[in-house]
């Protein structure tokens, strides 16, 4: 009955998107499921560029002599993820703060946060580059690899660091763009970034033979890119707005620029402390080996797959949710969250059946070297029932974003990271690289649970003005 409900709500808003019309106060299922489609299916297209560019940097380097190269990627690439996802929270309180000030019709505000989130975005990358070489030993001692994966790991991090500024500037022009629902420039932002980075990985690797260091060149180049065409699709969104470079308002004002900077450092930490067990999967397999380090490198591909592609209705929540609560309308938030999350759950259930019934082909198709397929596999039903786990994660972080409870988020994180250490303690001495999966797997069931607890308080927080429940 889901599915077909799902079936059902993805050809209806095919129609609707050709019209390119879509109810903004619908109140029945199928309007709340047409609204949230219509938003969903340009984010969840363009998030699977992320996870297919970096499955196509696998395969490029899958093919290289040995599996040293797969690790150089892997340690140099999780060295970038890591300082990358911490100042993940520039693009996400930008889309909070900016889909409130949309839902409260504040668009001079919409700008002021976007300069300066933006702002803080070119001195963090500046800091970056700057601070590149302690940086770099650091990620180096936790991960701790072999003489020959960390020679190619150097060459890619010192190449792709150039690449900084501008995808923190990339980050804040997609919150921009979330805020004001403008999933459509988010798609072809996202497409042009990593179709140009997929291209010149092939061009630089095997046409100038350049290795590890052409990987990390390509993407450099198109981070650059990809905050010039960004920056064009958000003067352009704003100017359809009616604003045209008027003089902004409360650019300066010091209590917003407290409330960003509150918000801000518990995002921070909340994604520091979801950072931490997506590391252990690198920084542990490390420790195992270079095989055990490559078919976590495989597989985790898979989980980006699907985490990114079941982020595109967590993202169009983010959008929605803010702007409800914005306009204080509870009743729009509730459903928002109620159809979002339907949406999300039926998508993680053909997302696990396609893991089930294909994931051989899938590892088979990201390397020939045997012993890594075989390693891979022996790995690969954890991959399988993860979207089942993680999708309610994954819905109720786009709510609390958009509604910017980052305190409550940075809260629940502290508490499901307390849980993946406990579990890890005991099961990778025990269990070994299984112990590793089994702690991860616990820490999605843990982040879900506590964030799913605490939903009601986001919405006692709006006024009740007498709508129906949802």
């Amino acid at each position: 009955m889901l599915a077909q409900a799902v079936i059902h709500s993805i050809s209806r808003i095919v129609e609707k998107a050709q019209v390119g019309v879509v109810e903004r106060n619908s109140v029945t299922p199928g309007g709340w499921y047409r609204r949230v489609l219509s938003l969903s299916w340009p984010v969840i297209l363009a998030n699977l560029t992320v996870p297919l560019v970096g499955i196509a940097d696998i395969a490029v380097v899958g093919r290289l002599p040995d599996s040293s190269y797969m690790g150089g990627v892997a340690v140099g690439a999780a060295s970038f993820s890591a300082f990358y996802w911490i100042f993940g929270f520039l693009r996400m309180v930008t889309t909070g703060l900016v889909a409130q000030s949309y839902g409260a019709k504040q668009i001079d505000e919409v700008v002021a946060v976007g300069v300066r989130s933006g702002v803080i975005a070119v001195g963090i990358g500046a800091l970056f580059v700057a601070l590149s070489v302690p940086i770099y030993q650091l990620t180096a001692n936790i991960f701790d690899a072999s003489a020959l994966v960390e020679a190619k790991a150097a060459n890619y991090f010192f190449v792709r660091i150039w690449g900084a500024p501008a995808l923190l500037m990339h980050f804040v022009e997609l919150g921009v763009l979330f805020g004001l629902q403008r999933m459509r420039a988010v798609l072809a932002v996202t497409l042009g970034f990593h179709g140009l980075n997929a291209a010149l990985d092939v061009l630089f690797v095997y046409g100038f033979g350049l290795g590890v260091g052409g990987v990390a060149l390509g993407t450099a180049i198109s981070e650059w890119s990809a905050a010039l065409l960004g920056g064009y699709l958000v003067v352009k969104a704003l100017g359809e707005l009616g604003w045209f470079f008027q003089r902004t308002v409360g650019l300066g004002n010091r209590s917003k620029l407290r409330s960003l900077g509150g918000l801000s450092g518990n995002m921070m930490l909340r994604t520091l402390f979801v950072q931490i067990p997506f590391l252990g999967v690198t920084a542990l397999g490390a420790r195992m080996g270079d095989l055990v380090l490559a078919a976590n490198l495989l597989l985790m591909q898979y989980f980006y797959l699907m985490s990114y592609t079941l982020d595109g209705f967590a993202q169009a929540a983010e959008s929605l949710a803010g702007e409800a609560f914005g306009a204080n309308d509870r009743f729009g938030l509730r459903a928002i969250t109620k159809y979002s999350t339907i949406c999300g759950a039926g998508l993680a259930i053909v997302i696990a059946g396609c893991y089930g019934a294909f994931m051989p082909w899938m590892i088979d198709a990201m390397t020939d070297l045997s012993d890594v397929r075989r390693t891979a596999r022996e790995f690969a039903p954890w991959i399988v029932c993860m979207p089942l786990v993680a999708i309610w994660a994954f819905q109720m972080d786009g709510i609390y974003i958009g509604t910017t409870q980052m305190r409550s988020l940075r809260n629940n994180m502290f508490v499901a990271l307390v849980s993946y250490l406990t579990i890890a303690v005991w099961a990778v001495p025990t269990l070994g690289n299984h112990g590793m999966w089994l702690a991860l797997t616990g820490f999605m069931m843990v982040r879900s649970a506590t964030l799913l607890l605490g939903y009601p308080r986001i919405e006692r927080q709006i006024p009740i003005n007498g709508e129906p429940n949802v």
